[in-house]
């Protein structure tokens, strides 16, 4: 298997390449519009053939680059089941395996940051949680329906099933850090060690955090799968 993780400075942005070495199939994970250049430039490098665009959730800080990918490249945009995303080729629901060459990614459902999140598990050994777990830390629950109470339980009851030694790339990350184990977080994360559930909700209802400052466009365009032009029509 292939494996590329990319980033995005201004929004501190992660995208995952993974593409089957053989089949020289390919996917992407939440890209990013400002990023499409870069992303198809290393998939033409590479001599791949992207087949699909996931995304984890309907994100709220960057519009995503699915749209304009698809336009470039024929590939099929994937969103989780019930995300407001009607543009998408397809939706994934939990459990469902995606095959991009002999590679698989299953999808787990993760709901908390948002009511339709997914995270990602690719060929057992590696897990992108997008906005749910992220390293020594998780998502916000504050907007587009968001619920401490879901992103506990899905954390807790589904990713920490996971084996420690599982690789987790979050969606994001703010202080450098690129990689980590489900049993690192499971021993070091501040958001959920010492913390039942209903201290765990206290504290998400209680951090206070400013909207991301793209919220306006972003949500509106990603649920059109990244088409900017509907804020002309807002």
């Amino acid at each position: 298997m292939l494996f590329r993780q990319l980033y995005d400075s201004e929004t501190s942005t992660y995208t995952y390449l993974i593409a089957d070495e053989k089949t020289k199939e390919a996917a992407l994970i939440d890209p990013v519009i400002e990023q499409v250049e870069r992303d198809l430039k290393l998939i033409q490098e590479l001599g791949l053939t992207l087949r699909y665009c996931l995304e984890t959730h309907i994100h709220a800080d960057h519009v995503t680059g699915t749209g304009k990918l698809r336009e470039l490249t024929g590939c099929e945009g994937v969103v989780p089941e019930n995300a407001q995303a009607d543009c998408a080729n397809r939706s994934l629901k939990e459990g469902e395996v995606l095959k991009v060459g002999d590679v698989e990614i299953k999808a787990i459902a993760t709901l908390g940051h948002t009511d339709s999140h997914m995270s990602y598990l690719v060929n057992q050994d590696r897990v992108m949680t997008g906005d749910s777990l992220l390293i020594r830390g998780c998502g916000r629950t504050d907007f587009q329906s968001g619920n401490p109470g879901w992103m506990y339980d899905h954390v807790t009851q589904k990713l920490w099933t996971l084996p420690d030694e599982t690789l987790v790339y979050p969606g994001h990350d703010y202080r450098g850090n690129t990689v980590s184990t489900i049993g690192e977080e499971k021993q070091f994360n501040p958001r959920f060690v010492g913390k039942d559930r209903a201290s765990f909700i206290e504290q998400m209802n209680n951090l206070n955090l400013p909207n991301p400052k793209k919220i306006a466009e972003a949500v509106p365009a990603n649920q059109q799968c990244g088409n900017t032009s509907v804020m002309a029509e807002v």
